[in-house]
């Protein structure tokens, strides 16, 4: 092969500048934000800047030196970028540093990235193209050494494009989620990448993991608040609120920062209304399940009949979603914390040592209740065996730590049919009331025959739909756990507990490994992959309780304060950021990019655009006053776990 010669060489600057649009522009065209906006202006500054550091940085040493450097750095920000789009596809968010914490769950789901990245070779070569073409033409780059005088005049050069960069922040600064809101007071990974680019978005994220960061909070006085969110029902007869005796005034006299703010924010709020479903089940048991992978579209007569009559009786929420915010473990999180899952809880949540007053396990407890928890899996992923013993739960079955000697842990994903039969038992002869958690794993993907033990299991029921393979495989694999659900009804109704007892079911997040071409097969094209990707069921059922329709809109961290009302649990409703779905507080699902669903309508945080729902008319305010809300339930949500704010309140 004859070896390419350059009668002139390309300064490396020019290299890095050509590069950096080039992989920008890339990301822009592939993901759902538009290259043609004015955030183009702030991200091409940032390049500009990042291009002379980088010139600076590879000029500054010898020859063979600067070229290896070159290379490093080429390497680095090619694999961030090459990082954010296969993980976006695999999970349905952007990888954020905070999900260093969550590396067995990242790990858990290799195969599948691996096959991913071989099945779009083509297109990670594509992101890898400025490595690829300077390796070949690398002999026409100039890499030289540069005087120092000349080097270091660099220096100067690239402070006064990063101060323009800055001025540049401040067009629009006061919009909500502008590029100066995300650059200094809020932390969201999703909009940053919109607004100030890939890379810029890598140095704000890996700062703020390694040294803290401390969102702004904008507290809003109660008559906004009221004008936003104003009560459904102004006919509903007086209830007291769900609220403790806490004495936020001396709390706030005794505190400073960002605890005094939090403080001052939690003293503003006025907390949920008790309602007439109150107590509603207060001498029942209560099993409790967070469904691996569990949507509505696994709902069907016909091939999940339990499932189908649990979701159509009992509490029928109509407008409920599982917003899709760092996997299993954020949707896990949202149910049994009532928290927004904000990008960098996972580690405190993680090593389980803040404090939960009102941990669903100690609530419990403290009614009563006997209490157990239980997964077909690994009983150490995700450090659940810390988090759950954090709520409460010392009881805590799972894979490797005795449930292996009951079930069959060494296929995967496992039964939960098996799990649900080996652990009956442990808890229905109890004396008094109990309380069980179920956390499933056979809905697990990815979904085929070949690679889930549970949809080959299942494939007879399935074989015969006019669907595609992967849809089959996923309906498949939702049947074992509607046979879960048959048998456990079933085994209460032998025991005489079934009327006694409470089916409570969430879904941790919409089935992201199924591609959009599965998902279609079996919606026929009815969901957006935004946000209605993640309406899906909540079952509240009790098998003697008549049908209720509830139509306001509510979401994971809705889940715990609605059964603490409904088992009438003393609890502080203005400290848990869901809010009992069934009081006259309007409903709110807030997604991990900050978008949300009321029940006036849908914001899409990424267009900046408001979608009301027919026939609904909301103020010229309304929008403004709901996203400050929902970026105060962020930053609160985060700050509990960070600043481990329960510990006040024990």
């Amino acid at each position: 092969m004859k070896k390419l010669t350059f009668t002139k060489k390309l300064d490396v600057f020019w290299v890095y500048l050509i590069s950096f649009c080039y992989l920008e522009l890339l990301f822009k065209i592939v993901s759902p934000y538009s290259p043609f906006s004015w955030d183009v202006i702030n991200n091409l500054l940032f390049i500009l800047f990042l291009s002379i550091v980088c010139k600076f940085i590879t000029s500054f040493f010898q020859e063979k030196v600067n070229k290896i450097l070159y290379f490093v750095i080429m390497a680095i920000f090619c694999l961030f970028y090459a990082i954010q789009i296969v993980v976006h596809n695999i999970f349905g968010f952007y990888f954020d540093f905070s999900l260093l914490g969550a590396t067995d769950q990242i790990l858990s789901f290799s195969g599948d990235m691996f096959k991913l990245i071989f099945k779009n070779i083509f297109y990670v070569l594509i992101i890898f193209l400025p490595i690829i073409v300077s390796g070949i033409c690398h002999s026409g780059i100039s890499f030289k050494k540069k005087n120092f005088k000349k080097s270091v005049f660099l220096l100067p050069l690239a402070a006064g494009i990063y101060g323009i960069f800055l001025l540049s922040l401040n067009i629009g600064k006061n919009e909500e989620y502008s590029a100066y809101k995300l650059f200094y007071q809020n932390h969201n990974v999703e909009l940053s990448l919109k607004r100030l680019g890939v890379i810029n978005t890598m140095f704000i994220d890996s700062n703020r993991y390694i040294f803290g960061f401390n969102e702004h909070i904008d507290i809003i006085p109660n008559e906004q608040v009221k004008d936003a969110l104003d009560d459904i029902h102004s006919d509903e007869p007086s209830y007291a609120y769900n609220n403790l005796d806490y004495d936020f005034a001396s709390l706030i006299k005794n505190s400073k920062g960002t605890v005094k703010n939090m403080h001052e924010y939690f003293q503003n709020e006025s907390g949920t209304l008790q309602n007439e479903y109150t107590g509603f089940f207060k001498d029942k048991n209560l099993i409790m399940f967070m469904a691996e992978s569990f949507n509505e579209m696994a709902v069907s007569k016909e091939l999940t009949p339990t499932l189908y009559k649990l979701v159509n009786n009992g509490f029928v929420f109509e407008n409920f979603y599982t917003p899709t915010i760092s996997s299993t473990i954020g949707g896990e999180f949202q149910e049994l914390t009532g928290l927004v899952a904000a990008s960098g809880f996972l580690s405190p949540w993680k090593k389980g040592e803040n404090s939960y007053p009102f941990g669903l396990a100690t609530m419990f407890q403290n009614a009563g209740f006997k209490t157990f928890a239980y997964h077909d899996h690994t009983y150490t992923f995700q450090s659940r065996n810390k988090y759950l013993k954090a709520l409460g739960f010392d009881n805590y079955l799972g894979c490797r730590n005795g449930l292996e000697a009951r079930i069959n842990c060494n296929k995967w994903p496992e039964s939960d049919v098996e799990m649900i039969d080996k652990t009956f038992d442990d808890y229905i002869n109890t004396d008094g009331q109990f309380m069980v958690y179920y956390v499933t794993v056979s809905g697990h993907g990815g979904y085929s025959w070949s690679g889930n033990a549970m949809s080959l299991k299942n494939k007879e029921y399935v074989a015969d739909l006019d669907l595609t393979e992967g849809a089959k495989a996923y309906l498949a694999s939702q049947i074992e756990l509607d046979h879960a659900l048959e048998l456990l009804l079933q085994k209460l109704d032998e025991a005489g507990k079934l009327d006694d007892t409470v089916i409570a079911l969430v879904g941790d997040h919409y089935p992201y490994l199924l591609p959009n071409e599965d998902v279609n097969s079996i919606t026929k094209g009815k969901k957006d992959f935004v946000v209605e990707i993640n309406h899906s069921n909540f079952i509240l059922w009790n098998n003697i309780m008549d049908k209720v329709k509830v139509e306001k809109v509510g979401s994971q961290i809705d889940v715990l304060p609605t059964i603490y009302n409904v088992f009438g649990l003393k609890y502080d409703s203005r400290l848990i950021i869901g809010k009992d779905i069934l009081s006259t507080t309007p409903g709110l699902a807030i997604f991990g990019n900050s978008s949300w669903v009321s029940d006036e309508g849908t914001y899409f945080a990424s267009q900046g655009k408001f979608v009301p729902k027919e026939n609904h008319e909301v103020a010229a305010d309304y929008v403004s006053n709901m996203n400050r809300i929902v970026s105060n339930k962020v930053s609160m949500s985060k700050l509990i776990m960070t600043e481990n704010y329960y510990q006040y309140f024990k």
